[in-house]
């Protein structure tokens, strides 16, 4: 193999091995061994198994950012985001080790690590898109941020799941994401408030709670 045909091969088994075992899971002998070489070979492309490692992440990274934002564009519909959402779970599909080793250690709602980074750059491109939506439809456009992380954030934890799952059928998978979100959009509260009821349910939940005690 010639230099570059080596790195991707070492990269494409390391793709495989990180989404299957994670990071400490994976050992530089393993992925010299599946590769045919000896361990310096792997040292000399990438200084380790860390290094290794990032170029797969920063691989992963460049490829779903740049999805995400070509699926952004272009005018706000219902056919649009049907398309964003079957063009994710293919993304998904296809690329599961990819995504695997994008989630493996970052939980969307943890404010940190690569995924929950990458989630946050596309919730700020998102954040434009509804804060137009929400004033066309009379809505405060102060409130697109938080629309964002809650639209963004249940397509993500979505996509986790059905990874793993693989039903129902990607299409309708989809349709339901995009049934939630453009139809619960269209129907928003301009004003939304917690009931009188719930409040009512929570105080006599603390007063029996602090009179059990």
């Amino acid at each position: 193999m010639t230099g570059k045909e080596r790195r991707e091969q070492l990269l494409d088994i390391g793709r495989r091995l990180f989404a299957e075992r994670g990071l400490d899971g994976t050992s530089i002998e393993e992925i010299a061994a599946q590769a045919g070489v000896s361990k310096p070979v792997v040292y000399e492309h990438f200084g380790g198994k860390e290094g290794l490692y990032a170029v797969v992440v920063d691989r992963e990274v460049d490829r779903f950012a740049t999805m995400a934002t070509r699926l952004l564009e272009g005018e706000d519909t219902m056919p649009k985001f049907e398309v964003a959402a079957v063009s994710l779970l293919r993304y998904i599909q296809e690329n599961a080790d990819g995504f695997r080793i994008l989630v493996r250690d970052s939980n969307p709602t943890s404010g940190s690590g690569t995924f929950a980074s990458l989630i946050s750059d596309v919730a700020g491109q998102v954040e434009y898109i509804l804060g137009d939506v929400l004033k066309a439809r009379g809505y405060d456009p102060k409130m697109a941020p938080l629309y964002a992380q809650m639209l963004v954030g249940m397509v993500a934890f979505a996509g986790q799941w059905w990874l793993d799952a693989r039903k129902p059928k990607l299409e309708e998978v989809a349709a339901h994401l995009v049934n939630l979100a453009w139809n619960g959009m269209s129907q928003l509260d301009p004003k939304p408030r917690i009931s009188a009821e719930a409040f009512q349910r929570l105080r006599d939940a603390n007063g029996q709670g602090k009179a059990g005690r």
